[in-house]
């Protein structure tokens, strides 16, 4: 019987929440990618792919990050990993 691969899911690396507003920074050994993902307290979600070398700033100042990518929250689809 073959061996199946299954991919892993993304890892917490960090999380904090303050005034109803989660941020989590993931890892995906999948593909070694970091996201900084962002819930608010009435569900409006975004993900901001970021580097290695920006992952703890984008997680300490996410909003600041979507701005200055041009999105808004809301703006920046979150996406799944399957």
């Amino acid at each position: 019987m073959p061996a199946s691969h299954t991919p892993s899911a993304r890892q917490e690396l960090a999380y904090r929440s303050t005034d109803g507003i989660d941020v989590f920074l993931l890892w995906s050994p999948a593909d070694d990618s970091l996201a900084v993902v962002v819930i608010d307290a009435n569900a409006d979600t975004f993900e901001l792919p970021v580097s290695a070398a920006e992952a703890l700033d984008a997680f300490d100042h996410p909003f600041a990050y979507a701005a200055y990518r041009g999105a808004a929250a809301g703006e920046v689809p979150l996406t799944t990993v399957a």
